[in-house]
């Protein structure tokens, strides 16, 4: 009779899920930015964090969370930061809007500047899709 020593899988942890997060916003997207991505607005790790943070919270994100923000992640934040990190990699949201609208937050640009090419207005909706945009981030169902 053969044993079976093989490990069943796990489920990723908080921890795991943050790990993730940072490697994406520390490594992996300012890499991207400086290389195939340069279309993309920023290229240093902090100002990925603070899209993507502000993005999933909704607002200003130490207005939702305790700093350091890495270490007061739910596992449900981290997972939603780290598949809204796959999907602006992935190019399936358009990610000058999402900065936009976190320095909008944050009283750092005007509503002209929210303003496209087609001069169509992009704005953001209490529910978390981006308006007048290519592409809408919905809720990925955690």
């Amino acid at each position: 009779m053969e044993l079976d020593l093989t490990t069943p899988a796990q489920p990723p942890r908080t921890a795991d899920m943050v790990s993730r997060y940072m490697t994406l916003t520390k490594d992996v997207m300012p890499r991207l930015a400086r290389t195939t991505h340069s279309d993309w607005p920023v290229r240093n790790d902090h100002c990925f964090q603070r899209i993507v943070l502000d993005t999933i919270c909704g607002g200003v994100w130490y207005d939702h969370l305790h700093r350091p923000a890495y270490k007061n992640l739910t596992f449900q934040q981290a997972e939603r930061a780290v598949w809204l990190c796959d999907k602006i990699i992935a190019g399936d949201v358009n990610f000058a809007a999402l900065n936009a609208q976190s320095l909008v937050w944050r009283g750092k640009a005007g509503p002209a500047k929210l303003l496209g090419q087609d001069g169509a207005a992009r704005s953001r909706s209490w529910s978390g899709t981006v308006q007048g945009t290519r592409s809408t981030i919905s809720d990925p169902g955690f």
